[in-house]
């Protein structure tokens, strides 16, 4: 399984993040994720993490649809794999109704159809192809212009079932959050179909305080748990609360549920440090081999 992390861009400087990055490349980790939260754009920072991390694959984990037309985001994402010269994988989403409609002013309705019609449209643009997608909630007639630029990976912010077969339809496969063992075998893999990739997005620390840790996740994220979707992704697990999803606890007890993840179908993992600098620390530590 290979293993990825996520630079956390939350409030922090490029300085942060390129030493973030600097430090994950010498650990020996095999992709620099960068998540789209409200901050920095996250397609466009990418290059300043090749610049400090030669060499390591780039990934958005995940930039919302709504706010970029496909023609937009094709045009970012061959620009950015042309610029790093390394493997790109592009990470896209459907947000959420409140994040598209109050925050941005756009129409969440047929969000599914939104997405087909999206990736309908993102697929050949990205092989350097002409979009030709006149569908109910989007139009893309257009091509980008990009000599040399090779084809980002495509893969889909998931959690429904509806969405990651739609992914494994038109996509190279998902990034899950909140998923478990369960959720990801007997969920998320037989709705992808095979060959599918399956990035495993997981909120990890390696700490001795494992209740003050996992109190810390559900004060952070526990609303989560009242979205939907997330309710019923979780529910796979029987986790009740969001903070029953992080992966907490001693070296041995991070191995063995990381191992479960694989062993359920996951074919990388996307590390999420939390917790004191010495406990990421650790983490990072742990994880890269």
């Amino acid at each position: 399984m290979r293993t990825g992390i996520l630079i956390d861009e939350l409030g922090v400087g490029f300085d942060a993040m390129t030493t973030q990055a600097r430090e994950a490349a010498k650990l020996g980790y095999q992709t620099l994720w960068l998540a789209q939260r409200g901050g920095w754009d996250a397609l466009t920072a990418l290059p300043a993490l090749a610049a400090a991390a030669p060499g390591i694959a780039l990934g958005t984990c995940v930039v919302p649809t709504y706010p970029r037309h496909p023609i937009t985001m094709a045009a970012q994402a061959l620009t950015v794999q042309a610029a790093t010269g390394v493997p790109v994988h592009l990470g896209v989403g459907l947000s959420h109704r409140y994040i598209v409609e109050h925050e941005f002013g756009y129409s969440y309705d047929r969000p599914l159809r939104h997405l087909r019609e999206y990736l309908e449209a993102l697929n050949p643009l990205l092989r350097g192809e002409k979009a030709d997608v006149h569908g109910e909630t989007l139009t893309a007639a257009g091509g980008v212009n990009a000599p040399g630029a090779g084809r980002p990976s495509l893969l889909v912010g998931s959690v429904s079932p509806k969405s990651t077969k739609l992914a494994g339809e038109l996509a190279d496969g998902v990034i899950t959050t909140w998923a478990g063992p369960r959720a990801i075998g007997e969920f998320v893999v037989p709705s992808l179909g095979a060959g599918s990739r399956v990035v495993s997005g997981q909120l990890i620390c390696v700490t001795s305080e494992v209740d003050e840790r996992r109190a810390w996740v559900e004060e952070t994220y526990g609303a989560a748990a009242s979205v939907p979707a997330y309710r019923a992704i979780l529910d796979r697990d029987g986790y009740v609360r969001v903070s029953d999803s992080a992966i907490i606890g001693d070296e041995e007890t991070v191995r063995r549920q990381v191992k479960a993840l694989e062993d359920a179908g996951a074919t990388e993992l996307l590390v999420m440090p939390f917790g004191p600098a010495e406990d990421q620390a650790r983490t990072r530590e742990l994880l890269a081999s």
